[in-house]
């Protein structure tokens, strides 16, 4: 072997090395795809969608309101897998769930991507310190923070769902979306 292909193979070698370490430290740290395995989150994502998931985005900025997050489940679910819901309560907020409407301190909330009304009641609950009240936008099937008995707290929220990526006729830019009446 000639050493100008040598010279070849070792560049090559050494590029498909750089791109590999960047790739892992991209999606370590960075950014990820998930592919949804639930329909909790319908009708904002479908079964088996594909997100782009910021995780370095709270290292920044506290959660808010309406964010759709990516997050080890509370430790009494025994659950390895992640969940993804939508960010409803704050910490030091009261919410409850009644006459098929969720209220935020007792403000009537405006949530336009849920396809039916709650057929439950629920609290009023406070949300204690660090921690979050999550919901699936699917709330009737939805396994979330009014069915855990616990609370999702903030070390456990990997990062924020931004992005639909995959199937291509889904992609969009999700957007918060919840208001007050």
């Amino acid at each position: 072997m000639s050493e100008e292909m040598k010279s070849f193979f070792k560049e090559v070698i050494s590029i498909i090395v750089i791109a590999f370490v960047l790739a892992m430290i991209l999606r370590t740290f960075v950014i990820e795809g998930r592919i949804i395995p639930t329909g909790s989150m319908l009708p904002t994502i479908q079964l088996k969608d594909r997100v782009m998931v910021n995780k370095f985005i709270y290292f920044f900025k506290e959660p808010e309101r309406g964010d759709v997050v990516v997050f080890d489940p509370p430790e009494i679910l025994n659950s390895k897998e992640d969940y993804i819901k939508r960010v409803i309560g704050l910490p030091g907020d009261t919410v409850e769930v009644k006459n098929a409407q969720v209220y935020i301190n007792g403000k009537a909330v405006s949530e336009p991507y849920i396809s039916e009304p709650h057929n439950y009641e629920y609290g009023p609950v406070t949300v204690p310190e660090e921690s979050l009240f999550v919901m699936g936008d699917n709330r009737n099937l939805s396994f979330d923070s009014h069915r855990w008995n616990a609370w999702l707290t903030r070390d456990h929220i990997k990062g924020k769902a931004f992005l639909i990526y995959w199937p291509m006729k889904h992609i969009t830019l999700m957007e918060r979306g919840l208001t007050y009446e």
